[in-house]
Formats: C-alpha cells, structure tokens, sequence
C-alpha cells in the first residue's frame, strides 16, 4: 500500500516495496561521501529512487559548455576531467567526486564541460530532484557550496596580496630597536642619546610601571620638541624630559598592519608612532615611513584639507577628492583600504571646517565632542555619502547659555560638508537636530534605553548611532559611550533577537533558484542597489554578532575578527563573511569610480548583465554567502535562546 507524506516540502510515495540490490548499493555508496552523509535517510531515498547510471569510454565527451544541464553528476568508478570554457583543465575528479551543480544553479546551462579520462560509471541525478535537495537540505547546500566559497576567498586574497598596505605589518617597518630612557632623565643627556643613536624620537619609560596601565611609555620624545619646548623657551637643560615629553599616547601593536597605522597617525594628528611587541617597546615608525610606502594620493589630499582656509577653498578640493578615489580604484586597490581613506578624507573636511567655526564663532563656552557615525565611523566609506553625525556636550550644557553657540556651530559645519559634496541626511540624523545635540548624560541614557526597551524607532537608532568614533574634541566621550554599549548589550537576549530581525529586514538579491532579483533604480533599468541589498545587510549582521561577544569595534573587518576569536560561528564562515563584504564592496566602487570618470551621477546600483561572467558569479556567490549567514543570524538570536 502507497502512502503519501509531506517531507520538507516534498510529498514522497512511501511504498512496501524493498529497494532492488542495485539501489541498496548505490545507497551505500551515497552514504559514505559528502554531500549525501548529512542527509535525512528519507532525502537519501528519494536520490537513490532517481538516478540513473551511465557509463562512458575514455576521451568521451560528457556535457558540453553552453548546452542544457539535465543531471548533477557524481562519480562512481573511473575518471573524469572538468574545463573551463576556454579549454583549460579546471579540475580532475575520482570516486565519489561530483560535477555539474555550477549548471544547475546557473540558469540551467552547462558551464564546465566534462570528459572521461578514463573508463568511467557515474550516477546522474535529475536537475528537478537535485534543485529541490539543495533547496530543502541545508547541510546537503552547504557542502554544495564550499566550492563556491573557495573561489569567493581566492578572488578577494588575490586582491588583497596585491595591496601592500593591507598585508604588510607594521613589524616590517622598523629599522631598529627601540631607544629608551627614563622619564627622570635630564634633557642634556636625551639630547645626548638622540644624536649618538642618530633617532629623531626617544621612547620615554616609566620610573615606575604603572600597573593599571596596558602601556609601559611613559610618554615620547622628539627632535620638534626639543625645538619647540627646550630651545625656543630656554628651558634648563637638567629639566627632567617628563616635563616636556607628549604624554596621552597613541600607539600600535607591531602585528598590525601599516595601513592601520597610517590611519592611526593622520586621525591623531602624529608624526611618530611608538610600536608595542606583546606589551613590550618594539620601536618608533614615522609618517615619513609610511609614505615612502604609500604610493597613492588619499595622504596628500589629506594635507591639503587640513591647509585651507575657508569653506571656498575646502569646496574646490572635490575634484582632486574624485581623483583620488578613482586612482585608488584604477590601482585595484581593496575595498576596505579604500572605505578607511575615504573615511579619512571626510573626517579631516569636518576637523577643518570645526577649526574654522572655533575661528568665527569664538572658543566653545564648554567641551564638546563631534562625533561621526554611520559608514565614516565604521571606516567603510565610498564616494557617494551623506553626513550622520551629531554633538556630545559636557554634562554642564545649559540650553539657554549654550546652545545658541552649539546650534551656530553645527549649522557651519554640515553647511560646509553639503558644499563639500556630503549631502544632508534626510532622516535629519545630524547635529543641527537638537535631538542629537545633548550632554554626555542625556546619550548615556539614549544607548541605555535603546538596549533596554527596544522599539522599532530605537532598533533603527540603534543601527545608525551603534556606529560611532570621536572626530574632534573630547573623543575619550565616544569611547566612553562604546564601552556602555558592549557592556549593556552583551548578553542581552531580548535586545540581540531585536536587533537580529531588523537585520533580516533586508535581503540579498537571489531568487528561488539562485538567480539574481532585479529591480528598477533611477537609470538603471535592471539593477540591484549593491549598498541596500549587500554591503547594507552585512554590516548589519555582523554588528549583531559584535554586539553579542561585548566587541568595541566599529570597523566591520575588524568586528569580523573578534567574532572569529569569539568562535560563535561554525568554522569558516567569519572567512565568509569578510570575503562576501569586500567583493561586494568593490563591485560597488569601482561601478561608482567607472561613473564619475564617465562624468555621470553616481549611485550604489550595479546592472550584472553589465558585470562580467566572473564577477557575476563571485557576486552571487557573495550574496549566497550573505544569505546562509541571514539564516545563521536568525538560528541563533531567537528569543529566549541562550548564546
């Protein structure tokens, strides 16, 4: 008797009959290779029940580039060959090896042709029974695509190998061994040390260690404070260097990368930069250093922001802004170098167009801090942005002293960044809104509340201002508020399953067959708006994960990293989703850089019939990527669930 069951989708005929010899050997043989061993027994039958064997002789063709894909290949005995369409040897497979799925899943044309290298006998599954397995088995998925995230990780590591700034540590910079002294020491005898080492800075040690302290400097020393605080004051030559030395250090680790160090240097205004070994002075690494290895512009415009000195004059550097962008790109340089210069780029416009606003308006009558979220904070910026940005006061802002200054100098500032070419934001998340122009306390109790009663409106709060650095002021503030974050979101179930459904409010552009979704977008007719459906929903998840382990990160690659360390996700997929990030990223900045040297308006959308075979198929295999981590996400922060 026939009896007829739903199974994940499928309605399968369970019947008396027992499976013939052949069937059950063929069983047997499923069950002992990947894809098949994570498959429910019932799935399992179904592939048996389907395939069809066939054998062919040595130097036979077996599907051919272009013509339909009818069946998923799986090698029973023998050899086969896969190739390119161009001809050239892409793969050799044996026993239990598989071809065929890049077919299947791609509107159903062959897209690697196969011969038999020698005699062989495959099983051959039908493209329907293949389709719905990869559809309702997401183990049998997974392993389907493993290939797919190999090519995805050779595609970005090849990018990345070639830019020097992200795979040069900061350890192949030094020239020498860290030069020391003592902060009791007397400016004769530093002066003394400097010249015999022939070093431009000292590294200054405590007398004392300090043990609440992460850092043994001290403080540093360089020639231009001798300068500018010994000679020029005519100090004592026995003043003790503590008198003189920068204190408040800004440092790096020698194991990262010099492109973070530039970064570091140019945000905090610093020639010298002290290098740590696991805690311990390694050396000095100066700005000079850095552009000898720098061969691109993004420096240099740097500079010349920080030169001007009006508003006219900072407008007029958007065409050298563009130039630097599209150079950046036409280099192949990585999405995420880029995003972090361009970042870079937009913090010194609002450094300077805050020193100008000093100059007009007057001294603050209290501190303040000017803070940047958004794509800027996290240092993932393109050329096409608006400004999302807003003030944190001192906790003895009085409105009525106050805020007529705060109001003026918010208005200068967005203002000028408008002239600039970062266009106001439209859901007025900038510091000319009153709302986002309040003392330390008021934020301390916005981020509090956003956590601890979330709502739909502070769900989206949360995933605008979550993203947020110092740009000038009292910065220590935002770092302040960052540890408030981590510390109140961590463990918090109720707010992470929020904020998990709000990420998952946008998805990747695939179809039920894997096929990219199109849409209309302004002038592009069959488009996908690569920021709304890609870079957007990534960044958005992983924030969750970040989040979730108490990280203070903002740039999204460096929370990928401590979401690895933190091991919360399966093995592997963190590599993903740094991968996924940075492919879609660049697709979207080299069709932005392609746009503005073509003198037209940019945008975030790409058209992929206008994409080339290969990145069609990474930026699939991109969103695929995106798609399984959506799936992930959801798993995990469901309500109530412990992670």
């Amino acid at each position: 008797m026939a009896v007829i069951e739903p199974l994940h989708g499928w309605f399968i005929v369970k019947t008396d009959t027992p499976m013939q010899a052949e069937q059950l050997e063929i069983l047997d043989f499923l069950k002992r290779h990947p894809p098949f061993a994570d498959l429910p027994d019932e799935a399992l039958h179904i592939a048996v029940q389907a395939v069809d064997v066939r054998y062919y002789k040595a130097g036979t063709p077996i599907i051919a580039f272009g013509e339909d894909a009818t069946h998923w290949h799986i090698v029973r005995s023998g050899g086969v060959e896969v190739y390119r369409r161009d001809g050239t040897l892409y793969n050799r497979l044996q026993e239990g090896g598989h071809f065929g799925e890049f077919g299947l899943l791609h509107r159903k044309k062959v897209r690697f042709p196969a011969t038999a290298r020698e005699d062989t006998l495959l099983y051959m599954i039908p493209e329907a029974v293949f389709t719905r397995l990869f559809e309702t088995c997401e183990a049998f998925a997974d392993q389907i695509e493993v290939e797919d995230r190999t090519r995805l990780r050779t595609v970005v590591s090849r990018r990345e190998d070639a830019n020097h700034l992200l795979s040069t540590t900061v350890e192949s910079l030094l020239k020498r061994t860290a030069v020391t002294l003592p902060e009791s020491a007397p400016l004769h005898a530093a002066a003394a040390h400097m010249n015999e080492a022939g070093v431009s800075s000292l590294l200054i040690l405590h007398d004392t260690p300090d043990p609440e302290s992460d850092c043994p400097l001290a403080g540093i020393l360089t020639d231009r404070d001798m300068r500018s605080r010994v000679v020029a004051q005519r100090l004592d030559y026995d003043t003790p260097v503590r008198e003189i030395m920068t204190r408040d250090l800004v440092w790096v680790e020698s194991h990262q990368l010099v492109f973070e160090a530039m970064l570091k240097m140019l945000r905090h205004n610093v020639h010298h930069l002290p290098v740590l070994n696991q805690g311990i002075p390694a050396g000095v690494i100066a700005l000079s250093d850095i552009i000898r290895h720098e061969s691109r512009n993004s420096l240099f415009v740097v500079s010349t922001i920080l030169r001007q000195n009006c508003v006219d004059d900072l407008a007029a550097l958007g065409a050298d802004v563009q130039a630097s962008f599209v150079r950046m790109v036409n280099e192949e340089t990585s999405a995420r170098i880029i995003g972090g210069a361009m970042a870079l780029i937009g913090r010194s416009f609002k450094q300077r167009l805050l020193e100008l606003a000093e100059e007009a308006l007057g001294p603050a009558p209290i501190p303040y801090c000017f803070v940047a979220m958004g794509s800027m904070a996290r240092q993932e910026q393109s050329i096409v942005t608006d400004q999302d940005n807003a003030l944190i006061l001192h906790n003895s802002f009085d409105p009525g002293k106050h805020d007529t200054y705060f109001a003026e100098l918010a208005r200068f500032v967005s203002d000028g960044l408008a002239r600039c070419g970062y266009t106001y934001c439209t859901g007025g998340i900038m510091a000319t809104n009153p709302q986002w122009r309040q003392p330390l306390k008021t934020w301390q109790g916005y981020f509090t509340g956003w956590i601890e009663q979330p709502t739909a409106q502070t769900l989206l709060n949360a995933s605008i201002f979550f993203d947020l650095d110092g740009v000038h002021g009292r910065t220590e503030w935002v770092d302040a508020l960052r540890a408030l974050i981590a510390r109140k979101a961590r463990g918090n179930s109720r707010f992470l399953a929020s904020m998990a459904r709000n990420a998952l409010l946008r998805t990747p552009p695939l179809g039920f067959f894997k096929d990219f979704v199109v849409e209309s977008d302004g002038r592009h007719s069959r488009a996908i708006n690569l920021k709304r459906r890609g870079t957007a929903p990534l960044t958005d998840l992983i924030r969750v994960h970040a989040l979730a382990i108490g990280s203070q990160a903002v740039n999204s690659f460096e929370r990928i990293r401590d979401i690895i360390e933190a091991g919360i996700l399966p093995p592997g997929r963190g590599q993903d989703l740094h991968d996924a990030l940075e492919f879609i990223a660049s697709v979207r900045i080299r069709t932005q850089a392609h746009d503005v040297a073509a003198g037209l308006e940019s945008g975030n959308s790409v058209e992929p019939e206008k994409l080339s075979d290969f990145d069609r198929k990474s930026l699939r295999d991109a969103f695929l990527v995106l798609s399984n981590a959506q799936k992930y996400l959801k798993f995990r922060y469901q309500p109530g669930r412990a992670n």
